[in-house]
């Protein structure tokens, strides 16, 4: 599995790519499956985001962005790794993020 390459500016671009790579790869409709969101941490600070697509038939597929790292790790619904994204911009976790649907 190669890294590739993806320019992200802030969270809202980070949570879009996310859902459609995602929509994209398992042929979802794009805005027909929520997609939640909740932040990841080590020692009580924030090291990351976990995004899930939740799709048909209670199938869900999720993404894990790594902040320390910089990079976004993609899993099917049997837990399979599909992609790993290295980001060229570094998005910041400056606000709490509520489960909700991507639209």
């Amino acid at each position: 599995m190669a890294t590739r390459l993806h320019k992200i500016v802030n969270l809202e671009d980070l949570e879009q790519y996310v859902y459609v790579t995602i929509c994209e790869r398992e042929e979802l409709q794009l805005g027909a499956f929520p997609m939640t969101a909740q932040v990841l941490t080590r020692a009580g600070r924030p090291c990351g985001l976990f995004f899930c697509v939740h799709g048909p038939r209670a199938t869900k597929f999720t993404a894990i962005w790594e902040a320390e790292r910089n990079r976004v790790l993609f899993y099917g619904s049997q837990g399979e790794r599909f992609g790993r994204v290295q980001l060229s911009g570094r998005p910041r976790l400056e606000r709490p993020l509520a489960q909700r649907a991507a639209a």
